[in-house]
């Protein structure tokens, strides 16, 4: 877990604590400074050289880069001029992943991202502004309390930022929206402030070429892969313990290497190749772009022309009438590219859902900053992670930036565009399958839409308000335990709706997150109140995702690796915006672009089934996990501190992770959520230590004392 921290503090109150002084000190444990004074900075981490770096021009004016940016030191310069007046979207417009630090006089200012893979968290301190890019670092700092409401709402509501706000499970600790930038001046004041240009709401957006769209996004994705293969190429460390101990008695060399733990990655720039369209455009491109090659010459297994390193995960586990054999053979046909050295990682039972590290129990994993839905699928990405480069990409991220979310049909009737309706409503009726009823699902989307299009924002949020007060929550799940295609559109046609984890939560915290809906509602000029729908949830859905991802990155972490997703990039997430709704919503537009990617780099030779959903193989995988688990999980929730904070009620959960395990129609990625939660808190409390030392450190560490028996909403 790499990160950074900060603080800006008021030269009459927190300059006696800020500065460390002889006698009388506090960092993070295991920092590097990056600049002292009364505002200083601090990288704490395995950071790589080339991911930290630093200008200063006259006055002492300063600006730190943390991450992969493909910014010249000169653009760095440059823009560190702009920055002292004021100007903050240059910051944010270089390819790459990072965190912009600025430091002008006694004036900071710290940037996010637009997806929220690239957080920042703030917190009054000594009389200043604490700022982290992870919040429990900041809750160490402060010896905060859990916040059980804001863990309520993330069950609750996970994709409402009406319910979330800016809070995050750390009382006192809050968060900078995504977009977003946190300005300080001399300690005393605080603002966030948005770096992008507000968009008008009242009229129609004017037109958009489909073509000059598509040609952004490709040349936003070639550059975000350029700039991952033009950095150095790094080889890591091997660790004592995967070497191999020497002559054991009884054991031959070959029993000696299959009893090491699984290796480390290779050295150099790789790729996943999944089957699915999004991680094939990223190796296909990285692999066909000019310059120093992905794979270093001399990895172990690999020949001459092979230029990138390409994995594939191969669940043995799974039935073969479920889809995956076609995705392998989608894979295997594009790993025939000479340039590519495919991998194949083969695993059964023990890198199924729910497992924890090296098959056992999920409680041995590492502590994230945050909870997450990934934590019950992080050994099963470890493992496919670890057979990778030291640099390795992925296609997260590519379904929440490049496709339309249903609730854009609303904006087409907002724009009067009736006519770009036709195709969506006939691909649902289509996938709807059943005769009867496919005939009226042309007009029950299209009554869906409409009814959302007429709602006001304050209306729709307050109708979810309403739906969490009289517990009207329950996900009607298919038999896989996901929602059919028509019924998840149809649901996601509002403004805001309760998550799947809401069915299990007690009636008192439903009424609490309703109670913060409502406040979000009725807020006075609120910011959301002229948005429409569908960029919005499209929006939260990207965040929610970029979230979870930096949850994955954490607990799925291998030393000395990078994970890359390209496709949360700034730059990447700008160009898939200025796609059109009308492009958006057509069926299979998301494979269309990224075909059209392609083709724009010289790659037209592509499988057949190119661009096929790939979401039932995941799903197979997590019932199958679930009930080689469910004696593990039912355990779990014996006793679970989600019951000791009145957040549900242990039974009621028992009874619906084994109706699950059996088969019954339940809304597994709620589950998911519930498990991942207890999961996290019990890994957060029984961690040891603080995340900072000295004479004037915080004498407890976060939630010192525990679990509140009741929340505190």
């Amino acid at each position: 877990m790499r990160w950074l921290v900060g603080w800006a503090a008021d030269n009459a109150h927190g300059a006696s604590i800020a500065v460390p002084r002889p006698g009388h000190t506090i960092q993070p444990v295991g920092a590097r400074q990056l600049w002292g004074g009364p505002d200083p900075l601090w990288a704490v981490g395995d950071w790589r050289p080339d991911e930290v770096r630093m200008v200063e021009v006259d006055g002492g004016n300063k600006l730190a880069v943390l991450g992969c940016c493909g910014a010249s030191d000169d653009a760095l310069r440059t823009a560190l001029y702009a920055a002292r007046g004021g100007a903050l979207r240059h910051l944010t417009a270089w390819p790459g992943s990072y965190t912009v630090v600025v430091r002008v006089g006694r004036r900071v200012t710290v940037t996010t991202d637009l997806a929220g893979a690239r957080p920042v968290f703030h917190t009054p301190w000594a009389g200043g502004t604490a700022y982290a890019t992870a919040a429990l670092p900041l809750a160490d700092l402060i010896e905060a309390q859990l916040d059980v409401g804001h863990l309520a709402a993330l069950l609750a509501c996970p994709d409402a930022p009406e319910a979330l706000g800016d809070g995050t499970p750390y009382a006192g600790v809050r968060r900078v929206p995504p977009g977003h930038a946190l300005i300080m001046r001399d300690g005393r004041s605080r603002e966030i402030a948005g770096y992008e240009p507000a968009v008008p709401t009242v009229v129609a957006a004017p037109p958009v070429d489909a073509d000059a769209a598509v040609a952004g996004v490709r040349d936003a994705l070639v550059e975000a892969v350029r700039v991952r293969l033009a950095s150095p190429r790094h080889a890591p460390v091997p660790d004592l313990d995967t070497l191999d101990p020497g002559p054991i008695p009884g054991m031959g060399p070959a029993q000696r290497r299959a009893g090491r733990p699984v290796r480390g990655p290779a050295p150099g720039v790789g790729a996943d190749l999944s089957g699915g369209s999004a991680s094939a455009t990223l190796a296909l491109l990285a692999a066909g772009l000019p310059g120093m090659p992905g794979t270093v010459y001399g990895t172990p297994g690999t020949s001459a022309g092979e230029r990138l390193l390409a994995v594939t995960f191969n669940d043995l586990t799974l039935d073969p009438r479920s889809g995956r054999e076609a995705e392998l053979e989608r894979a295997r046909g594009i790993a025939e590219n000479p340039r590519l050295h495919h991998v194949v990682v083969a695993a059964g039972e023990e890198a199924l859902p729910y497992a924890g590290p090296d098959g056992g129990s999920l409680l041995d994993g590492p502590l994230t900053d945050e909870p997450g839905p990934s934590l019950v699928v992080a050994e099963r990405h470890r493992r496919r992670l670890a057979a990778g480069s030291a640099d390795h990409l992925t296609g997260h991220g590519a379904r929440q930036a490049l496709d339309a979310h249903p609730a854009r049909l609303a904006d087409l009737l907002l724009d009067r565009r009736r006519r770009h309706l036709l195709r969506p409503v006939t691909a649902l009726a289509r996938a709807e399958g059943t005769a009867g009823r496919a005939v009226l699902v042309p007009l029950t989307v299209y009554r869906a839409a409409r009814r959302l299009a007429r709602t006001p924002y304050r209306d729709g949020v307050l109708e979810a308000a309403r739906r969490l007060r009289e517990r009207d929550v329950a996900w009607e799940a298919g038999p896989d335990g996901t929602l059919g295609v028509l019924d998840a559109s149809l649901a996601a046609l509002a403004w805001c709706r309760p998550g799947p984890a809401a069915g299990w939560l007690t009636g008192e915290v439903l009424a609490e997150v309703s109670i913060r809906l409502e406040h979000a509602a009725l807020r006075p000029a609120s910011p959301e109140a002229g948005a429409r729908p569908g960029e919005r949830r499209a929006r939260a859905a990207l965040a929610r995702l970029a979230a979870d991802h930096r949850v994955l990155d954490q607990a799925a972490e291998v030393r000395g690796q990078r994970l890359h997703a390209p496709f949360l990039d700034n730059q990447v997430v700008r160009a898939c915006r200025a796609l059109p709704e009308s492009l958006r919503v057509q069926p299979g537009a998301r494979a269309s672009v990224l075909r059209a990617v392609l083709a724009g780099a010289g790659i037209h030779d592509l499988p057949p089934g190119w661009g096929t959903p790939s979401q039932a193989t995941q799903v197979a995988a997590v019932r199958t996990g679930l009930r080689s688990r469910i004696g593990e999980l039912v355990d779990l929730f014996d006793a679970p501190l989600l019951a000791d904070a009145g957040l549900i009620e242990a039974r009621v959960v028992r009874k619906a992770l084994r109706a699950a395990a059996e088969g019954e129609p339940l809304p597994l990625d709620g589950l998911a959520e519930l498990v991942s939660t207890e999961v996290w808190l019990r890994r957060l409390l029984a961690r040891r230590g603080s995340c900072w030392t000295g004479t004037a450190a915080p004498r407890q560490r976060a939630v010192a004392g525990g679990v509140p028996h009741r929340p505190s909403l």
